[in-house]
């Protein structure tokens, strides 16, 4: 036991106090051992007279034994109790006088990792097959008590202390193998049109049941846009819709850029896309900018246009030919009218909405790329009819439109 003597000098529960709130300094080392932080304890009760203090004086001096003790505040308060009812500290708990026998020795278990060692530690049931062998089979004594043993009392003693100190398996840490499906980076079309930026938008639940998704591609530089339904992102409904939208885009794919979903990134799309010769991009985890054309897409058509309540899956085909027909050919061809408020120029002006089949045609031909014998004409064709019976953008005045029956 080792305690500094300037620690008797605390006689008074004001020193008491001040030691707890660390304004007297005190020089003092704890004993190593039970026995000793025991004795300390009792003369520090004894020094107090602990049977004679109010219920308010205590206090401090429990606090004060179990920060200079190390125990925790309910070890001190029955180390405490049981001095105050006049038993002596000491450990009530020891070696049974009659215990069990040990049955496998400290010999037996060396005799176990011996044996592992030898064997590159085999599994529990084929391990005690080899110790029954070699009592039974070669007759060796060493294995009269081994070669009994159950498979769970091997692993008991594969887990002891004496078997761990004389056998310790060290093994490497294996890399997980990464997914090499895409490469994590941003495209970098560099003015060509082609690199396709693709996500996929769920049309909501309704009672557990799920609704159908729209997937929608946008190129980087031509802002060409496609977009299809689908009843579920599985790869049976998923992948021949994924081919069917490359192949409206009436330039080379080069590119196809996704985020980490399974629906896009795994083997069948990867295989599609080294056909193709494109580049498969994928986004970071837990960046949704990495995407943001994608997304902002989302939000000012598909949202838009289709909105956020339930559609059930089985509509998904007669979504799928709307978008095939009359969405896609009206967001490629069909110039959106810009409408200005009060303070600016007083009328819609659609030809001012620059749309992505001229930004295509330019970007084609500047990089000479082909349109895979898309037939640009006849989309126009269809892109005036849809023009043509959408209604017209009304001219804006400043003034507020009354119905005629309400003058």
């Amino acid at each position: 036991m080792v305690i500094d003597m300037n620690e008797a000098q605390v006689r008074t529960l004001e020193q008491v106090r001040q030691v707890l709130a660390g304004t007297q300094a005190l020089e003092f080392a704890g004993a190593q051992d039970d026995q000793g932080r025991y004795a300390w304890i009792e003369s520090v009760l004894r020094r107090f007279d602990y049977r004679h203090l109010a219920r308010a004086q205590r206090g401090p001096v429990l606090a004060y034994l179990q920060r200079l003790s190390g125990y925790s505040r309910a070890q001190v308060t029955r180390l405490v109790s049981r001095w105050a009812a006049g038993k002596r500290l000491a450990k009530q708990y020891r070696a049974p006088e009659h215990a069990f026998a040990r049955r496998y020795t400290d010999a037996d278990v060396a005799l176990l990792a011996e044996v592992d060692r030898a064997m590159n530690t085999l599994s529990g049931p084929a391990t005690a097959c080899v110790l029954r062998r070699q009592r039974d089979v070669f007759g060796d004594a060493r294995f009269e008590r081994l070669g009994s043993i159950s498979v769970g009392h091997l692993y008991n003693l594969r887990n002891s202390a004496p078997y761990r100190a004389q056998r310790v398996v060290l093994t490497k840490t294996r890399p997980t193998k990464a997914i090499t499906i895409g490469v994590r980076k941003a495209p970098t079309p560099e003015g060509r049109p082609g690199f396709v930026r693709i996500d996929s938008v769920h049309q909501g639940d309704w009672d557990g049941t799920k609704g159908l998704y729209h997937i929608n591609a946008v190129d980087c530089v031509t802002q060409w846009e496609v977009v299809a339904s689908v009843q579920t992102i599985s790869e049976v409904h998923l992948l021949p819709v994924i081919e069917h939208m490359l192949a409206q885009f009436p330039f080379e794919i080069l590119g196809f850029h996704a985020d980490n979903g399974s629906e896009y990134v795994n083997r069948r799309v990867a295989e599609m896309l080294e056909k193709l010769r494109a580049e498969f991009t994928r986004s970071r985890p837990r960046r949704s900018n990495d995407n943001g054309l994608a997304e902002t897409k989302n939000g000012a058509v598909v949202r838009k246009v289709f909105g956020y309540a339930h559609i059930p899956q089985r509509h998904a085909k007669r979504f799928n030919t709307f978008c095939l027909e009359f969405l896609n050919p009206f967001l490629n061809f069909h110039p959106m009218p810009i409408r200005y408020r009060r303070g600016g120029p007083q009328e819609a002006r659609p030809h001012q909405a620059r749309v992505p089949a001229p930004r295509r045609d330019d970007a084609i031909g500047q990089t000479g790329q082909s349109t895979q014998g898309t037939n640009v004409s006849a989309r126009r064709r269809d892109a005036a009819r849809i023009a043509s019976a959408r209604p017209r953008a009304h001219r804006y005045t400043g003034r507020r439109r009354t119905q005629r029956g309400a003058q």
